[in-house]
């Protein structure tokens, strides 16, 4: 490599590496905008959820083949990032293979790579067969309209064209090895790409040298796209599964956060002994309490990063059977949705000079309705199904709570149920003299 060819890499490097980092920021920015949560308890628990979930794939595999082949791709990513830092070096220093000191275990890495590369192309080719020929069901839901199902393909040619790239330069500079080209001395073992160099025979030289480049050019080049096409992708759950999964909630299935204003109200109210008046009186300036979500900002921040890191997989809303049984509820729909109305209000702050300015929008009606909330069984199983421990529920019942306590907007089914507790102690309609009257009929 030239001199030129050091600096022209390090631009590369310096650009994509700096708008990667600006989309970060934007990122976290907005994951900020959600109300804070305190999700700091039981760290040995989270360390351990996000080995077994995030890196052990866990989750994944209950469905097998979809699970095995999702580890090919993910181990194939992760284990050639270290071919990834080699070439960063080489194209730093103008070196040729960095790491070929390593000797046998050099040969062995490379040889890895290879094997992992051919895997990571079977498994993508086969993700693009289940999705554009056998047509899964849950990849032709209407969720993924338009781009979302794009850009599920654009990801998998993205994958098979940078491990083509990157077998391609191997086996260019196998030949060149071979023939033993200055420059390219013998370093590394060559299992898949071995089969390619038979390509190059016949062609000169200088041909295979600028082939051997081009390649390498284009795969650091596509790897810089790839990178910072993460942020508009679903494909972000690359880098977000191991905080969601470290930040998700431990607590039962279940079990609901309850509202500590409304805790202590109900608390003050059963107390024959309180003393209503006692009570400090609240900040006559300060904004009244906001019970429950009409928008992202009303969402806390971890429900904000469930949103960021759905890998939009379907497995949600395959399983929930408010779906299955045709309502409207998609619990993928709901984090898709969510995640579309956090990207508008960080665009909005982002054109009011870092300021919010009020768009008369919101997530509940624009974007997502109450019958689709409506319809939820809070059954868990989308939670229980998510292979990154999303939660659409807890999305789903805090936008239920601002229905029911800020607009009074409840089913009629439901409101007769709560008159009948507030009345009767019960949901049915008796009165609590009348409950045992089945026993006259026994």
């Amino acid at each position: 490599m030239s001199y030129l060819d050091n600096i022209l890499f390090a631009i590369l490097l310096i650009l994509g590496g700096g708008y990667f980092a600006g989309n970060v920021k934007k990122l976290i920015r907005n994951i900020k905008l959600g109300q804070d949560v305190n999700r700091s308890d039981n760290p040995s628990e989270r360390w351990k959820n996000m080995a077994m979930i995030a890196l052990g794939q866990s989750k994944m595999v209950k469905r097998p083949i979809a699970g095995i082949l999702h580890i090919f791709v993910y181990i194939g990513f992760v284990i050639i990032n270290i071919e990834v830092l080699e070439i960063v070096i080489d194209g730093l220093f103008g070196t040729h293979r960095v790491f070929s000191f390593m000797g046998g275990f050099y040969d062995f890495l490379i040889g890895s790579f290879e094997i992992l590369a051919l895997l990571v192309i079977v498994a993508v080719v086969t993700f693009w067969i289940r999705r554009n020929i056998v047509k899964l069901k849950r990849f032709i839901h209407n969720d993924l309209n338009g781009w979302p199902r794009n850009d599920a393909n654009y990801i998998l040619y993205f994958e098979v064209v940078l491990m083509t790239l990157f077998l391609v330069m191997n086996a260019a500079d196998l030949h060149l090895q071979t023939i033993g080209a200055p420059g390219y001395e013998s370093a590394g073992a060559f299992p898949v790409s071995q089969f390619i160099a038979p390509m190059f025979d016949g062609m000169s030289e200088s041909l295979v040298h600028l082939l051997e480049k081009g390649a390498w050019w284009l795969h650091i080049g596509g790897i810089m796209v790839f990178l910072n096409y993460l942020y508009y992708s679903k494909h972000l759950h690359i880098l977000l599964a191991f905080p969601n999964t470290y930040f998700a909630n431990l607590k039962p299935q279940g079990q609901f956060d309850n509202l500590e204003s409304v805790t202590n109200e109900v608390k003050l109210m059963m107390d024959p002994n309180a003393d209503p008046f006692a009570a400090p009186a609240p900040d006559a300036d300060a904004a009244p309490a906001k019970f429950g979500a009409s928008d992202v900002q009303d969402l806390n921040w971890v429900q904000l990063l469930n949103a960021y890191t759905c890998t939009e997989c379907g497995r949600c809303t395959s399983s929930c059977p408010a779906n299955q049984t045709g309502k409207k509820l998609s619990p993928r729909k709901i984090m898709m949705d969510t995640r579309d109305r956090l990207e508008e209000v960080g665009r909005n702050i982002d054109s009011n000079k870092g300021v919010f300015v009020p768009d008369n929008k919101s997530l509940l009606n624009d974007y997502i309705t109450p019958e689709e909330l409506w319809a939820c069984t809070s059954c868990n199983a989308c939670v229980e199904e998510c292979p990154v421990n999303i939660s659409p529920l807890s999305i789903i019942m805090d936008m239920r709570r601002y229905l029911v306590m800020e607009q009074s907007a409840a089913p009629t089914e439901l409101n007769a149920m709560m008159t009948n507790i507030e009345n009767n102690g019960a949901p049915w309609q008796y009165n609590q003299m009348d409950r045992l009257n089945w026993k006259d009929e026994a």
